[in-house]
């Protein structure tokens, strides 16, 4: 089966080529069933590998230069976060046409949740104690450059440009207008000036497993980073609704501008992804969607 592609520069992807990969390298798991895994990510082809295992492989070159990160920081942090996160057990190399590293991890149980769903306060709770341990972790000796460091950690303004090409994209789409003003409100928030901590930088439905309206994995860590510890709150808008968000709120613990901050984040990634994904990864787009809706009517009732 051909895995369909979500960017242009994306080398083919097939089970059954994936199989000989894994054959070819890791016999010990020859002959496992291969299914694709459905996912709103943008990064990877995840494949349930048997019952027990997950084979990730990356879809464009930036998303396999995370490979070390996720290689290292999930392993070292794990142990310190409420919820189990993925440990690669394996990294596989480049072969049968497949041009990069890949990965093999544990399988985590859960389901993705949905966005707007009226979990209850624990979901909400259950994430705001995830974000503030893993931004109380232990920043140590690492520092935001290179690999640790990510746009999605940096300054607002230097996402303006594409937030507002963006905008212009969704013409006969969403309400542009609309969404101008939306951003032109958010970005007046003053930018981060406080400590940088460890973030994840993309904490969305599609990233998170729940078990019985509870937190149960967070997936992900290819854009692990140390920054601004706001573009971790973008959960608030794209999955809580409105009782969710104000438990989360008041259980994070962020000031004021830290929070705007964070709603700026939610609104300027849900507009870049939703144009650019709304034909080729609508759940995604969905996601998207509901976080732009949520934002533009959270600032409506604050201007």
């Amino acid at each position: 089966m051909m895995i369909a592609k979500l960017h242009d520069s994306e080398p083919d992807i097939d089970t059954g080529q994936v199989g000989l990969l894994v054959a070819d390298q890791f016999p010990e798991w020859a002959g496992l069933t291969l299914e694709p895994v459905a996912s709103t990510g943008t990064d990877n082809v995840m494949l349930a590998l048997g019952d027990r295992l997950v084979v990730r492989l990356p879809r464009t070159a930036d998303a396999a230069s995370s490979l070390s990160k996720e290689w290292k920081y999930p392993r070292m942090l794990g142990p310190q976060l409420p919820v189990p996160v993925p440990i690669p057990l394996a990294q596989g190399v480049s072969g049968r046409a497949y041009p990069w590293p890949w990965t093999v991890s544990g399988w985590l149980e859960g389901e993705n949740p949905a966005p707007g769903h009226a979990y209850g306060t624990d979901l909400a709770l259950d994430l705001a104690r995830f974000i503030r341990v893993l931004h109380g972790a232990d920043v140590g000796t690492e520092a935001p450059e290179e690999a640790l460091w990510s746009y999605r950690g940096g300054q607002l303004a230097a996402r303006d440009a594409a937030t507002r090409a963006a905008i212009a994209s969704c013409a006969g789409l969403l309400d542009v207008p609309l969404l101008s003003a939306a951003w032109d409100a958010a970005r007046q928030v003053a930018e981060g000036a406080g400590e940088q901590t460890w973030i994840h930088t993309d904490l969305q439905p599609g990233n998170l497993l729940i078990a019985e309206a509870r937190l149960a994995g967070v997936l992900d860590w290819g854009g692990i980073a140390i920054g601004d510890p706001a573009v971790d709150l973008i959960v608030a808008w794209n999955l809580l609704e409105d009782k969710g968000r104000a438990a989360f709120r008041d259980a994070v613990g962020v000031d004021q501008m830290t929070w705007e901050r964070g709603r700026a984040w939610a609104l300027s990634i849900g507009i870049i992804a939703y144009p650019y994904y709304v034909h080729t990864n609508p759940a995604l787009a969905r996601v998207s969607r509901y976080q732009i809706e949520q934002v533009v009517a959270d600032i409506s009732q604050t201007v």
